[in-house]
């Protein structure tokens, strides 16, 4: 399936498949019109760098064929607009506007032992590109294109190379990066591309608002 992606700031991706628009994780440092012109939304976690509630429901009310899909915690704050938003969980496969999405990952990674876990799902779709949201899920099945969290609270650049050694995608997209400063991505970015790179993959931090063909 031919897939363009386009990233919209930090953790937020913009999917078109098949004449159908997927916008994942389009959280406080997302661009602000990141969820116009999309088809569904994606939500691996509750945390505000991923989702904005408020801004979630906006999008809802103007768009009254807008469905939602996320996991349960994050499906249980929109209890009152009913079959719109899709509580899913790992093994869950979907059919969105007929773009195939797989669904793998139940928690959030570890910040620290006094923060409890949330639930957090990863999205595979159009059986090309995986979202992981804030986990280090691999996947049961080939992943073409790995959008790799760069930095965060609780990733060290080591686990980041592991992962992508790990899952082995022929490309690597680096998101989560809205907490670095413009050194700091150039540095994650050549590390990552340095010890993850090699003939059959390759590694790139996306520019926003620029699309990217994939498939």
């Amino acid at each position: 399936m031919q897939l363009n992606l386009t990233k919209l700031g930090h953790s937020c991706v913009r999917v078109e498949a098949g004449g159908v628009t997927l916008v994942l994780d389009p959280g406080a440092f997302s661009d602000p019109d990141a969820m116009e012109g999309a088809d569904a939304i994606l939500v691996t976690h509750e945390h505000f760098d991923h989702v904005v509630p408020d801004r979630l429901r906006a999008a809802l009310d103007a768009k009254p064929d807008l469905e939602v899909w996320t996991n349960p915690a994050v499906a249980a704050q929109f209890a009152d607009l009913g079959g719109r938003v899709h509580a899913v969980a790992h093994g869950d496969v979907l059919d969105i506007g007929g773009v195939p999405v797989h669904v793998y990952g139940a928690k959030h990674a570890s910040i620290h032992r006094d923060i409890p876990l949330v639930d957090n799902v990863g999205f595979l779709v159009g059986g090309e590109v995986f979202h992981p949201g804030d986990a280090l899920t691999v996947p049961e099945e080939p992943v073409a294109t790995l959008l790799t969290p760069a930095a965060a609270p609780w990733l060290k650049v080591a686990e980041a190379v592991d992962y992508v050694r790990e899952v082995a995608p022929r490309r690597a997209l680096l998101i989560h990066d809205a907490v670095l400063s413009d050194a700091g991505r150039e540095v994650h970015t050549r590390l990552l591309t340095g010890l993850t790179e090699n003939p059959d993959r390759t590694v790139a931090l996306p520019v926003n608002g620029q699309a990217l063909k994939l498939g």
